[in-house]
Order: structure tokens, then sequence, then C-alpha cells
């Protein structure tokens, strides 16, 4: 009886609850993107903001923490970037894994380069494909060499090589895999 009335709690949560916000985050994530595509930051900021707070549970108040956190690295507020990115929840073949790389790109801005590069290769797996794949190897791969560690920036070079030559990091990978092996004393 007990999990019948949880099931019945968690039905008219989500279809009447949820649903009803949605329509009206809709309404205030447009407004939000709006000033975001007019690069007017501080007004996307403070709209955005306005979204994740009231809407959080619902899919336009998650996709408001995306547009929410590239406002915040846009202005140079690294930390709270990554708090907001790391809210964000996405299955999209392409919004997720630069989701996860835009996390990367935070913490090498604050000098935090082993968690950028660990966020870059998680980018570079999740949803693999033949855009976001290579390009986050590829910054895992700069950032490796800007820490001297050669061994491993020739690895991720060697994997866009391997697996991903059609794409442009592809076929500009031969010059950054002869400097870093060159480096590495290969």
């Amino acid at each position: 009886m007990v999990s019948l009335i949880m099931a019945g709690i968690f039905v008219a949560w989500k279809y009447w609850y949820v649903a009803g916000q949605e329509k009206e985050a809709q309404t205030e994530l447009y407004k939000a993107e709006t000033y975001f595509e007019k690069d007017s930051i501080n007004k996307a900021i403070a709209s955005l903001s306005e979204v994740t707070d009231q809407y959080g549970v619902t899919p336009s108040g998650n996709l408001a923490e995306y547009y929410l956190g590239v406002s915040l690295m846009k202005k140079g507020e690294f930390e709270k970037a990554i708090e907001h990115l790391k809210e964000f929840n996405s299955t999209d073949q392409m919004v997720g894994p630069i989701a996860m790389g835009d996390i990367g790109d935070c913490y090498v801005e604050l000098n935090k380069v082993e968690e950028g590069i660990s966020y870059y290769l998680k980018a570079a797996v999740k949803n693999k494909n033949k855009f976001t794949s290579p390009l986050y190897l590829k910054k895992a791969g700069v950032a490796y060499e800007s820490l001297k560690d050669y061994k491993n920036a020739v690895k991720v070079y060697e994997r866009i090589k391997s697996d991903y030559d059609k794409s442009s990091e592809g076929k500009e990978i031969e010059k950054y895999l002869a400097r870093a092996k060159a480096l590495a004393g290969e």
C-alpha cells in the first residue's frame, strides 16, 4: 500500500508539478537565452540564476545550469562556473561532452591542470564522436605538455591519430606527436 501511495505521489509530482513548472521555466529561459546570445553576460547571469533557483527540477532549469556555467566562465568566474556546469546533466551527443570539457577549461584557467586533464579525458569518452572526442583528447595532450608530461601527451596524441585521423585534430596531429615524442626523448 505504501509503495502504491509513493508511486502516486511520484507520478503527480512529475506529470503535474514538474510539467507545469516546465512551461514557466521555458518562458524564463527564453528571456535568459536572449541575453546570452546578445553577450549581455551580467543580465544573462541574473536571469539564468533565477531560472535555476525557481525551476531547477525542470529540464529547462537543467539547461539553465549549463548556460549559467558558460556565462560565468566567459566572465572569468571559474569556480562558480564549475559548480553550475557540474549541476548540468545531459545525455546529448554533443552538449554533454562539451559541458564536461568546459569544466576542464575552467580547471586549467585556475591552474589546476591535472583536474582539467581529468575532465578532458572524461569528455573525450562521454558519447564518443568525431567532433568532441578528438577535440578534448588534444586539449588533454596540450595540458599534459604544459606539465612536461610528454609521455602521456604522446599517448593521447596517438589515440587521436589511430581513432580520429579524419577529424580536423587528426589531420594536424603529426606535428603535436612529433614535438611530444622529441621532448619525451623518443
